[in-house]
């Protein structure tokens, strides 16, 4: 490519912002022109953050002082409900990788009855692409607006839509348990609840009632001939910063074995670069996938032969966030898929 790709990075200073720009400053074909905030304006990003990563960036300006006239693409590391103010300012002047959910659901009525807020431009929920890469890696090709999946979706979708796909595993007894650092928090997050003088703490939040599951049911859909799909869906916070694991106990269809979801698990990992299928005793928790852009996936063996335990490890903010946003450019700009991601 012979010339470099302008890229502005808005929330630049966030969890999620801050990784984009690592990952961004590293890529042989991007030039990052602007960087927004919306709480520090007129300083560096490593004087935020001393890292090596953020020498020589442009000094950060205020989000809403960005021209689109300036950049070829814009990733909104924005909050829930800010980021369509952006896209019904910029839309259709600039290639638009937004990292909120407001462009993940189809439905507004679904949009608005799990994230409550007025949305600025739902007639243009239909032209983001879900950027699910491994799923819709075509669809994502030469697309011009990209809406990155939520970090509990990827850990669940990437395993099991591959099985649904292919009629594995019944469809309306699925019980998922997932575990994320807190870092998927954002930099709001109160420590009081997981750090006292004396422990750690531990604990499940809006089990079966978050609004992450109107987005994993959607997708599950889209891949479902069946006509039900029923799920449990169990989140819970740690006391580790980055990091997430989705534990998923199925029932596999009549006649499936152990051995066909082996088969389904090895092909998804040799057309795909960052999903790693784990065969053997290899340990796999937060320390194997941490500021890596991959998927790892393992399956263990039920009590009944009928029944089957997957294990998915992400780390949030890279594959879960910032790390699927960039593999989706890449798609999308036709760049070998893990430029900067390796």
């Amino acid at each position: 490519m012979k010339n470099k790709i302008r890229v502005a990075v808005l929330g630049a200073t966030g969890y999620v912002g801050m990784e984009l720009v690592k990952i961004l400053s590293n890529h042989s074909y991007v030039d990052i022109i602007f960087l927004g905030s919306e709480t520090f304006h007129g300083s560096y990003l490593n004087n935020i953050d001393n890292t090596k990563e953020y020498k020589e960036l442009p000094v950060l300006k205020p989000n809403d002082s960005f021209n689109s006239e300036d950049s070829d693409y814009v990733f909104l590391a924005l909050p829930h409900a800010v980021s369509n103010k952006y896209v019904k300012k910029h839309f259709n002047k600039i290639n638009i990788i937004d990292l909120s959910a407001d462009f993940r659901l189809d439905n507004f009525d679904v949009y608005k009855k799990n994230y409550g807020y007025e949305h600025e431009c739902k007639d243009h929920l239909e032209d983001f692409i879900y950027g699910l890469a491994e799923i819709n890696r075509d669809k994502i090709l030469n697309s011009k607006n990209i809406a990155v999946p939520g970090c509990y979706p990827t850990s669940i979708l990437l395993p099991l839509i591959p099985l649904i796909k292919n009629k594995l595993i019944d469809t309306k007894n699925i019980i998922i348990d997932s575990k994320s650092g807190y870092s998927g928090a954002g930099k709001n997050f109160d420590f009081n609840k997981i750090k006292s003088n004396n422990d750690y703490n531990f604990y499940n939040y809006n089990t079966n009632n978050h609004r992450h599951i109107a987005e994993i049911k959607q997708e599950l859909n889209k891949h479902n001939s069946d006509k039900e799909l029923k799920f449990s869906f169990n989140p819970h916070i740690l006391p580790n910063f980055r990091g997430m694991i989705s534990t998923i106990y199925c029932d596999l269809n009549n006649s499936i074995q152990k051995n066909d979801i082996i088969h389904v698990f090895h092909d998804l990992q040799k057309i795909n670069p960052f999903i790693k299928f784990i065969n053997n005793d290899e340990a796999l928790d937060f320390f194997s996938v941490q500021n890596s852009n991959y998927c790892k996936i393992k399956i263990f063996n039920h009590h009944s032969e009928d029944k089957i335990i997957i294990v998915s490890a992400i780390d949030n903010l890279i594959k879960g966030a910032a790390g699927q946003a960039v593999q989706c450019f890449n798609i999308a700009k036709n760049i070998e898929e893990t430029e900067s991601l390796l």
